[in-house]
């Protein structure tokens, strides 16, 4: 991690703003006990989202994507055509274990009946439904959304295997691309109207091609129904494909670093720049670490994407030129990190705050542990976000 360039500067101006606004409102006191709730909140909030349909539709893949891991890997959902689930199947995400996800029994047997389907599973512990076919909804789908509907939470639909009909389609003469999306989109929508759905919506993915067709439309249309709490759990959980959705996570991100920075203010470090007592070496560790992960920059996240785009691991990792991988991120790393151009940034940081060093004066020497954590977890993430678009460009080539 380098001094601040244009990008961190100007990240560093915009979040001091909203600090700044937050000081001038409130006591002081407030502010800091109010950061350190919304952290503690945000650190205890759990996601459950549960996958169901008939049987050999995808969902397993479906969990494994969510969860950023193939088919194939240890503790994988299993995946087959016959009926591998019996009862839910719970799936902790490896890097963010606040998320599960749930693979649920089929929904295929001529006798289904939603309600006692939905007591079954335990319907009050998900969050949400992704209701998952390869082919066509059929009526035991619509019937299972209407009693979710009833029980006034959400669901969607899911087709899944898309890069498959495609395949199928493509060695037809005159193939289109959109025109076979159009025809999928309009047969499924079609089947679900026919059972009863007034007006269903469809998101057409391949568990397998991530980046394609409507996947990072489902991701951001979940996250947008989630509630403040939940929504940046999922964002920082979910494998990126797009620059869109890398903003997103970092603005996740930027709006825990002030927090963080206010907690570290509270705790009173010595009036020294630089991270010299253990709470704030441990907190910049599992907040680099966590950022890392959020961003692929692991070296599991980062074979699991090699293998999904068929580019060689080393390739991928070529791309990454300011940050270590998660692994690296230690407590001799973070000291490493008080140079000079630290000490700069965090004089850069106090600048910015100039009108309320006496207020923060108060808490004896938190204000320069205010600025050090600020100042190291704003260039930090800027750094993070380069080497994650860098990969997206090598992804493309």
């Amino acid at each position: 991690m380098a001094m601040a360039g244009t990008n961190s500067k100007e990240s560093i101006k915009k979040g001091l703003a909203g600090m700044k606004a937050s000081l001038g409102q409130s006591r002081l006191q407030d502010v800091l006990v109010n950061a350190e709730k919304e952290l503690t909140l945000l650190k205890n909030t759990k996601l459950d989202i549960a996958f169901t349909g008939v049987s050999g539709a995808g969902k397993s893949s479906l969990v494994n994507a969510f969860r950023n891991v193939s088919d194939f890997d240890e503790g994988a959902a299993k995946t087959g055509v016959t009926q591998t689930t019996m009862d839910p199947e719970k799936y902790t995400h490896p890097k963010f274990p606040e998320l599960t996800l749930w693979d649920l029994p089929g929904t295929g047997t001529p006798e289904f009946k939603p309600k006692e389907y939905l007591k079954k599973v335990q319907f009050s512990r998900y969050d949400f439904f992704i209701i998952v076919s390869s082919d066509r909804f059929t009526v035991n789908d619509a019937m299972l959304a209407s009693e979710i509907q009833k029980m006034k939470k959400r669901f969607y639909f899911v087709r899944t295997k898309v890069d498959q009909a495609m395949e199928a389609e493509r060695r037809k003469p005159n193939f289109s691309e959109k025109e076979t999306l159009k025809v999928i989109r309009e047969y499924c929508l079609c089947n679900l109207r026919k059972e009863g759905e007034a007006d269903p919506r469809v998101f057409l993915i391949s568990s397998w091609h991530l980046n394609m067709y409507e996947f990072p439309l489902l991701q951001k249309t979940l996250a947008n129904d989630l509630n403040d709490l939940k929504r940046p759990l999922l964002i920082m959980a979910m494998p990126a494909f797009s620059r869109e959705h890398l903003q997103e996570k970092k603005a996740a991100m930027e709006a825990l670093i002030w927090k963080k920075a206010l907690v570290s203010c509270a705790v009173g470090v010595i009036p020294v720049p630089g991270v010299s007592l253990m709470f704030d070496i441990g907190l910049l560790v599992h907040t680099m670490k966590e950022f890392c992960k959020a961003f692929g920059l692991d070296d599991e996240s980062l074979r699991n994407l090699a293998n999904r785009v068929g580019k060689p691991v080393d390739v991928l990792k070529s791309a990454v030129k300011k940050t270590p991988m998660a692994n690296q991120i230690t407590p001799e790393f973070v000291q490493a990190l008080t140079t000079k151009s630290l000490l700069c940034g965090t004089a850069m940081v106090l600048e910015e705050l100039a009108d309320f060093i006496p207020v923060l004066g108060s808490i004896v020497g938190g204000v320069n542990s205010l600025a050090t954590t600020y100042f190291m977890l704003t260039v930090f993430l800027d750094d993070v976000l380069e080497d994650a678009e860098s990969i997206l460009a090598k992804v493309a080539e």
